[in-house]
């Protein structure tokens, strides 16, 4: 019979579930906004100098940057969660994952992002007549919120390493 820590230690190859669950979907996203940008651009070739083709070109871009942003989020997290549960990844240091505050920092950050694009495409489809307010508001509600959380967090995270590295060191 395995020790329970053999066991536990071994369990965590089972986050390769989502690593792979979470590379499938950023790469699924991925082909969906390059199908899309080629159908796009395919549709709206012949009538580029046209203003309102031109206003629908623009919104379609952002409606499909924003699912590229998805998909970045997705792959920040198959990596983040190989890093952390698996090995190393060679990655540019910026996007490089080491500890579970690091992956909730990265992808608030996109977060953030994909909320700013949806409202932008409000925004830009705006018809004069609905109210953007109400839906503006919201997105700022939420974004304030993360923000203070992630403020929160971090501030508590600051507190318990002070406390910690001002405790003596009992095992001398």
């Amino acid at each position: 019979v395995l020790p329970m820590s053999r066991v536990l230690s071994a369990s965590r190859y089972l986050i390769v579930i989502g690593v792979i669950t979470s590379l499938l979907l950023a790469i699924a996203l991925l082909i969906a906004g390059l199908v899309r940008a080629g159908v796009l651009i395919v549709t709206f070739m012949p009538a580029m100098l046209e203003a309102g083709a031109t206003k629908s070109l623009a919104v379609g871009s952002i409606e499909i940057a924003d699912i590229l942003l998805i998909a970045v989020v997705l792959y920040i997290v198959a990596t983040g969660l190989y890093e952390l549960f698996i090995g190393d990844v060679d990655l540019p240091a910026w996007i490089t994952i080491t500890s579970l505050d690091d992956l909730k920092d990265k992808l608030l950050s996109i977060v953030v992002a994909v909320l700013d694009v949806a409202f932008l495409v409000q925004v830009v489809n705006w018809d004069g007549t609905r109210n953007l307010l109400p839906f503006g508001l919201a997105i700022a509600s939420v974004v304030l919120a993360l923000g203070v959380f992630n403020f929160l967090q971090k501030r508590s995270g600051e507190r318990k390493q002070a406390k910690n590295s001002t405790s003596p060191d009992v095992s001398s």
